[in-house]
Protein backbone atom coordinates (compact mmCIF):
# COMPACT_ATOMS: atom_id res chain seq x y z
CA UNK A 1 0.00 0.00 0.00
CA UNK A 2 2.81 2.02 -0.90
CA UNK A 3 1.52 5.78 -2.15
CA UNK A 4 3.80 7.46 -4.46
CA UNK A 5 3.42 11.22 -3.72
CA UNK A 6 3.81 14.00 -6.55
CA UNK A 7 6.40 16.14 -5.73
CA UNK A 8 6.47 19.94 -7.28
CA UNK A 9 8.79 20.70 -9.40
CA UNK A 10 11.46 21.73 -7.36
CA UNK A 11 11.47 18.92 -4.90
CA UNK A 12 11.91 16.46 -7.95
CA UNK A 13 14.82 18.49 -9.12
CA UNK A 14 16.40 18.86 -5.37
CA UNK A 15 16.27 14.98 -5.48
CA UNK A 16 17.22 14.26 -8.93
CA UNK A 17 20.76 16.75 -7.71
CA UNK A 18 21.17 14.45 -4.67
CA UNK A 19 21.11 11.42 -7.03
CA UNK A 20 23.22 12.75 -8.96
CA UNK A 21 25.77 13.86 -6.15
CA UNK A 22 25.46 10.18 -5.12
CA UNK A 23 26.46 8.84 -8.31
CA UNK A 24 29.33 11.00 -8.81
CA UNK A 25 31.06 10.75 -5.35
CA UNK A 26 30.44 6.78 -5.29
CA UNK A 27 31.71 7.16 -8.88
CA UNK A 28 35.00 9.24 -7.63
CA UNK A 29 35.85 6.84 -4.48
CA UNK A 30 36.23 3.83 -6.48
CA UNK A 31 37.61 5.52 -9.45
CA UNK A 32 40.55 6.55 -7.27
CA UNK A 33 40.44 3.45 -5.08
CA UNK A 34 41.56 1.80 -8.36
CA UNK A 35 44.19 3.86 -9.61
CA UNK A 36 45.74 3.19 -6.30
CA UNK A 37 45.56 -0.44 -7.00
CA UNK A 38 46.95 -0.06 -10.19
CA UNK A 39 50.18 2.59 -8.64
CA UNK A 40 51.02 0.18 -6.10
CA UNK A 41 52.06 -2.49 -8.70
CA UNK A 42 55.98 -2.90 -9.63
CA UNK A 43 56.61 -1.89 -13.01
CA UNK A 44 58.77 -2.87 -15.31
CA UNK A 45 62.15 -1.02 -15.59
CA UNK A 46 61.54 2.57 -17.13
CA UNK A 47 63.69 5.70 -18.34
CA UNK A 48 62.76 7.07 -14.93
CA UNK A 49 64.75 5.83 -11.73
CA UNK A 50 63.18 3.89 -9.08
CA UNK A 51 63.57 6.75 -6.62
CA UNK A 52 61.52 9.43 -8.87
CA UNK A 53 59.09 6.82 -9.58
CA UNK A 54 58.39 5.68 -6.40
CA UNK A 55 57.75 9.75 -5.43
CA UNK A 56 55.64 9.95 -8.21
CA UNK A 57 53.68 7.11 -7.17
CA UNK A 58 53.73 8.36 -3.66
CA UNK A 59 52.25 11.63 -4.61
CA UNK A 60 49.56 10.52 -6.57
CA UNK A 61 48.78 8.14 -3.54
CA UNK A 62 48.22 10.62 -1.59
CA UNK A 63 46.37 13.14 -4.14
CA UNK A 64 44.20 9.70 -4.70
CA UNK A 65 43.69 9.18 -1.23
CA UNK A 66 42.88 12.88 -0.60
CA UNK A 67 39.69 12.33 -3.20
CA UNK A 68 38.57 9.47 -1.52
CA UNK A 69 38.38 11.54 1.84
CA UNK A 70 37.00 14.67 -0.28
CA UNK A 71 34.16 12.33 -1.64
CA UNK A 72 33.18 10.40 1.48
CA UNK A 73 32.72 13.71 2.98
CA UNK A 74 30.80 14.71 0.55
CA UNK A 75 28.69 11.71 1.24
CA UNK A 76 28.33 13.03 4.72
CA UNK A 77 27.04 16.31 3.52
CA UNK A 78 24.61 14.31 1.12
CA UNK A 79 22.93 12.69 4.14
CA UNK A 80 23.05 15.64 6.26
CA UNK A 81 21.37 17.23 3.67
CA UNK A 82 18.72 14.07 2.64
CA UNK A 83 17.93 14.11 6.57
CA UNK A 84 17.50 18.17 6.55
CA UNK A 85 15.17 17.90 3.60
CA UNK A 86 13.27 14.93 5.07
CA UNK A 87 12.49 17.00 8.22
CA UNK A 88 11.10 19.84 6.39
CA UNK A 89 9.64 18.18 3.68
CA UNK A 90 8.04 15.30 5.03
CA UNK A 91 4.63 17.13 6.73
CA UNK A 92 2.44 14.23 7.49
CA UNK A 93 5.07 12.60 9.33
CA UNK A 94 5.91 15.71 11.47
CA UNK A 95 1.63 16.04 11.70
CA UNK A 96 1.44 12.46 13.05
CA UNK A 97 4.35 12.97 15.57
CA UNK A 98 2.92 16.15 16.72
CA UNK A 99 -1.05 14.45 17.04
CA UNK A 100 0.72 11.54 18.78
CA UNK A 101 2.29 13.94 21.00
CA UNK A 102 -1.11 16.00 21.80
CA UNK A 103 -2.45 12.45 22.17
CA UNK A 104 -0.03 11.39 25.11
CA UNK A 105 -0.61 14.88 26.34
CA UNK A 106 -3.97 14.79 26.48
CA UNK A 107 -3.94 11.67 28.62
CA UNK A 108 -0.90 12.32 31.02
CA UNK A 109 -3.39 15.53 31.70
CA UNK A 110 -6.87 13.14 32.86
CA UNK A 111 -4.39 11.34 34.66
CA UNK A 112 -3.18 14.61 36.67
CA UNK A 113 -7.29 15.80 36.54
CA UNK A 114 -8.44 12.25 37.92
CA UNK A 115 -5.43 12.20 40.92
CA UNK A 116 -6.13 15.93 41.59
CA UNK A 117 -9.95 15.19 41.98
CA UNK A 118 -9.12 12.26 44.41
CA UNK A 119 -6.77 14.36 46.45
CA UNK A 120 -9.46 16.71 47.29
CA UNK A 121 -12.43 14.34 47.88
CA UNK A 122 -9.68 12.96 50.40
CA UNK A 123 -8.55 16.66 51.90
CA UNK A 124 -12.63 17.62 52.08
CA UNK A 125 -13.40 14.74 54.11
CA UNK A 126 -10.39 15.18 55.95
CA UNK A 127 -11.41 18.72 56.52
CA UNK A 128 -14.60 17.90 57.55
CA UNK A 129 -13.27 15.29 60.23
CA UNK A 130 -11.02 18.29 61.84
CA UNK A 131 -14.18 20.32 61.82
CA UNK A 132 -16.30 17.63 63.22
CA UNK A 133 -13.85 17.39 65.94
CA UNK A 134 -12.86 20.83 66.44
CA UNK A 135 -16.58 21.88 66.95
CA UNK A 136 -17.19 18.95 68.84
CA UNK A 137 -13.94 19.46 71.03
CA UNK A 138 -14.57 21.10 74.59
CA UNK A 139 -11.02 22.68 74.30
CA UNK A 140 -12.20 25.37 71.81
Amino acid sequence: MSQQRVLPQSKETLLQSYNKRLKDDIKSIIDNFTEIIKTARIEEETQVSRATQGEQDNYEMHVRAANIVRAGESLMKLVSDLKQFLILNDFPLVNEAINQRNQQLRSLQEDCDKKLVALRDEISIDLYELEEEYYSSRYK
